[in-house]
């Protein structure tokens, strides 16, 4: 008989975990049947080195079931009390279009797209962020924009290495910083410029450019009080001394008044997060920077451009200096390997939707809110510091702040505390003529007639500030203004696109696994979304508990002490591990300890990132099998026993293997002084099998947009915290602006918001709360599994470069094309896009080894997926061995003429096969997926670099 189950059985009887991942347990058991092992716990046995392996398992509390999550999460954000923010300081409530939200932010189409290295299958994310470099560049008055940044400080401090570098002789020289730029910019360039050895002077600019030599200047416009003022002079007076002046601005401001490169300015950076991108508690936001003619080629980031496909029409594609940081490495001019994607999409289809009257219309209301504010306060004999200004006011209340922002908090707004007797207002879109009153109440200001001072009072801005060029010319800005035009719109672009929500994406080392419903659907709750960094910690208890809770999580997941959630990307938080080790060095005395160990196997961030921490970088060799060399190490180690910093090691190895000579690794570094860093890249192949923070790691970052479910949005948003051991802790990231006081003391401010992308962190709050440490742990394994199953399937056809114990690999396997390409002339390009044909997108193209292709198909694919993907990289090689035997030329064959659009067989055909076997290689013409162009001349659109949007006649006459 069978027994009854109980009703704690039942409840919540489907997992969460078993949602996630993609095999269930009939499939699971078939994959390990074809690797001849009897479950999973034999196979991690046999792949994890022993002497890692963890004896328990991870400390986290059981796995809630999805409304569970979502009923604790709606309680965090019900315990957050946005208010309406008039604090300003870079950051205002904006309104995010809902046509808008639903078909980007919250549409899978967008946010689960990986970054556009393969454009036939790109074009349209492509096309909104060349939208979005063109809106940059209107608003600027410059040529060429990127397509966006991390956050507005970031894209400071870069523009200052730009400006070093930019012009010969200038490396040495000072970078001026004006004192009105927003203090968190100013905290992100200080730590930026102290690392790398650039000496700061900072300054008053409004009085005047301060005496002796400079590279560069940054030059607030408006200022962080709010004030307007002329900056032409002062362009003028740095190019008089041979440096580069960049401006720091507003976009909505400029849609009044005079761009910067119209004055002189020679780069401007600023935040895009005021057009329609909600506050999120600090990030995730897309920072730009727009450069004059001659320095494109110093621009960080990524850059969209245009070229021409293999059918003569015009096609986006990123230009230049994508990715530059895997050729160039320590040479590298940033380690940006990302963006915000989703988020300058985000932005530029506000501009889109709105036009330039409609930005217009609401920067002038927002100015003529700050202009009535102001005039109000005065009327009342309240001294308000500037003349001219946007929509920023200071008000002088002799010891009264404290007072004026408790009684304006009472009801419901939050101002900004500049010190006892200063207090800011900034308006924004959300501003109303209530608002307005509801200040002045604060200020004790209860009988002002707002018509009446609303009727009296002039504009604010300085009249020969005022814009008088056109921007936003390009009929996009013109054409889509309806929500019936812009949903079409949206709909359009993002059928020309592949994401998760049409296939698998088998990129190695970039994880694209689920990023479930449930996870998402938070960060668009007003609790969360609408929250300003700076409010007090009281109206934030939601918020800092889930950063708390799942920082802490995040600790016991790793070994480590504490981990802080501060670095926005991958890129930042091995900035700040590496920073931690710096300063953790100098607080011992040993500030000579300055050279960091890098594998020739590593990611090229690795290197950019420690240059820029003020590290020299010494390569260790790796050994034929992929591992780290460790007699070579041994010999660098001794070389430099008296200045070693560190080494940056990716576990387990950017080749995919688990290499037993970690311990020994992490021990030999030890023993000469120096401090490891464990790349967490592949922490979904160790995820509750082993930890980094007890098998020798000092110091980790973790991709929470990789193991931790965030999505990749396209190419951002991402979160990349950093863990530390116990004697790192006092060198984590700290903020001047952070609410809790621990967190303002630290190594120096990596990002502009205390804890960096904030409002995403709820979905990886979700992915642990929901996995607890069963699902993890399973996770990994089946990670592990769907690899090394691939593997097994096309080892015959394609040799598997790397593999360690038992011939298995870790989370990812390496194909090796190199034989096939020399005998054939058939590259992984040719295959890459042959792929298209049948539906996926393309593994990662010879990275880290040229010619190759390295596969990494999560826990996350059903095994129908994976055998899918395994017959269409078989039926290729099939297509490759057409060509060695001599059937068809490399030209003349399929995989030269991929991917097949739609006019390519609706057209004249020549081709010497047929017209189903280029476009239906598979068989199925159900579903079928048409990239919107065919192969893209990548050399063409370097030599022809065109980086905002063509005219539509460019199209007509494709």
């Amino acid at each position: 008989m069978t027994e009854q189950p109980t009703l704690r059985d039942l409840t919540g009887a489907r997992p969460f975990a078993q949602r996630h991942i993609g095999p269930d347990a009939v499939e699971q058991q078939t994959m390990l049947r074809a690797l001849g092992y009897p479950d999973l716990d034999a196979l991690m046995s046999a792949a994890v080195p022993k002497g890692i392996r963890l004896g328990e398992t991870l400390g986290l509390r059981r796995a809630m079931s999805e409304a569970e999550a979502s009923a604790v999460l709606r309680d965090l954000a019900a315990r957050n009390d946005p208010g309406v923010a008039m604090i300003g300081l870079g950051y205002s409530p904006t309104i995010t279009p809902a046509v808008i939200r639903r078909n980007v932010l919250e549409d899978p189409r967008w946010y689960t797209a990986y970054t556009p290295y393969q454009p036939e299958i790109s074009q349209g994310r492509l096309e909104a962020l060349l939208n979005f470099q063109t809106m940059i560049g209107d608003l600027a008055g410059l040529p060429t924009a990127n397509a966006s940044l991390l956050d507005e400080a970031t894209a400071a401090a870069e523009a200052m290495t730009l400006a070093r570098r930019a012009v010969r002789g200038n490396a040495a020289k000072p970078f001026v910083v004006d004192g009105g730029c927003l203090p968190q910019t100013l905290a992100v360039v200080r730590t930026r410029a102290e690392a790398m050895g650039i000496e700061i002077v900072e300054a008053d600019l409004s009085a005047g450019l301060p005496e002796g030599d400079l590279c560069g200047a940054l030059i607030a416009y408006p200022r962080a009080d709010g004030g307007v003022g002329d900056p032409s002079d002062l362009i003028a007076a740095v190019h008089d001394r041979g440096a580069i002046a960049v401006v720091v601005a507003d976009p909505l401001a400029l849609c009044l008044l005079e761009a910067p490169g119209a004055m002189g300015a020679d780069v401007v950076v600023g935040s895009s997060q005021r057009f329609g991108v909600p506050m999120f508690y600090g990030g995730p936001h897309a920072g730009f920077m727009a450069v004059r003619s001659g320095l494109e080629r110093h621009l960080p980031g990524r850059l969209v451009g245009v070229s021409v496909d293999a059918e003569g029409r015009p096609a986006y594609r990123l230009a230049l200096q994508t990715r530059e940081q895997h050729i160039r490495r320590d040479r590298a001019t940033s380690n940006i390997c990302t963006a915000q994607v989703l988020l300058a999409v985000a932005a530029a289809m506000y501009a889109v939707y709105h036009g330039p009257e409609g930005l217009r219309a609401i920067a002038t209301q927002v100015h003529r809110s700050a202009a009535v504010l102001a005039a109000g306060l005065r009327t009342g004999g309240v001294e308000v510091l500037a003349d001219t200004f946007f929509d920023t006011v200071v008000a002088h209340v002799p010891g009264g702040a404290d007072a004026v922002v408790a009684a304006a908090r009472r009801e419901g707004i939050h101002l900004r505390r500049v010190d006892a007797d200063h207090v800011g207002v900034s308006t924004s879109e959300v501003t109303t003529p209530a608002h307005l009153e509801t200040v002045w109440r604060a200020f004790g200001l209860d009988d002002l007639d707002l018509d009446a001072v609303d009727a009296s009072t002039p504009d604010a801005l300085p009249h020969g500030l005022l814009r008088t060029e056109p921007m936003l010319q390009h009929p996009v800005f013109g054409t889509h203004h309806s929500e019936t035009e812009m949903l079409r719109y949206l709909k359009r672009l993002g059928d020309r696109d592949f994401a998760l929500d049409r296939g698998m994406i088998p990129l190695g080392s970039c994880t694209m696994k689920l990023n479930a419903t449930t996870e998402m659907e938070p960060i668009s709750w007003p609790g969360f979304a609408e929250l300003h960094p700076f409010v007090p910690a009281e109206d934030a208890i939601g918020m800092l508990t889930l950063i708390e809770q799942l920082e802490g999580w995040l600790a016991e997941v790793t070994g480590y002490a504490a981990t802080s959630v501060q670095p926005n990307a991958g890129s930042q938080g091995e900035l700040a591990g590496l920073l931690a080790i710096r300063g953790y060095h100098r607080s011992r005395g040993e500030a000579s300890r300055d050279v960091c160990l890098i594998p020739s196997s590593a990611h090229g961030t690795n290197a950019a990132s420690a240059v820029m921490a003020g590290m020299r970088v010494v390569v260790v060799a790796a050994s034929d099998d992929g591992e780290v060399d460790l007699d070579d190490l041994r010999t660098k180690c001794a070389e430099h026993a008296e200045d070693l910093a560190a080494i940056m090691v990716t576990y387990p190895s950017t080749h995919g293997v688990y290499e037993h000579g970690i311990t020994e690794l992490c021990d030999v570094v030890h023993e000469a002084g120096g401090q490891v860093y464990v790349d967490g890249a592949n922490l979904n192949a160790l995820l509750g099998h082993a930890k980094p923070g007890e098998f020798g790691g000092d110091v980790s970052h973790l991709n929470l947009h990789k193991t931790f479910c965030i999505p990749h949005g396209g190419g951002g948003p991402g979160v990349g915290p950093v863990g530390v051991a116990e004697h790192l802790v006092p060198f984590l990231p700290s903020h001047p602006l952070a609410p809790l006081s621990r967190h303002r003391e630290g190594v120096g401010t990596i990002s502009a918001a205390p804890y960096g992308s904030a409002g995403i962190l709820p979905i990886s709050w979700a992915y642990v709360a929901m996995m607890g440490a069963e699902g993890l742990t399973e996770a990994t394994s089946v990670a592990v599994l769907s690899a090394n199953y691939v593997a097994r399937r096309l080892a015959d056809a394609y040799p598997i470069l790397y593999a360690g114990d038992h011939d298995l690999v870790a989370h990812e396997c390496i194909l090796d094309l190199r034989d096939l390409t020399k005998r054939t002339g058939i590259t992984v390009e040719d295959v890459a896009k042959r792929l298209i044909d049948y539906g996926f997108h393309a593994p990662t193209m010879s990275f880290p080894v040229a010619g190759t292709l390295m596969v990494e198909p999560t826990e996350s694919e059903p095994l129908v997926e994976l055998d899918r993907f395994c017959d269409a990289m078989l039926a290729i090689r099939a297509e490759i061995d057409a060509v060695a035997a001599g059937d068809v030329s490399a030209e003349d064959s399929p995989l030269r003429g991929a991917p097949h659009t739609m006019a390519a067989l609706a057209g004249p055909w020549d081709r010497a096969y047929d017209r189903d076997r280029g476009a239906f290689p598979s068989g199925s013409h159900v579903d079928k997926y048409w990239p919107a162009v065919a192969r893209i001349d990548q050399a063409y659109g370097d030599r022809n670099l065109v980086c905002a949007c063509p005219p539509p006649d460019a199209f007509a006459d494709a």
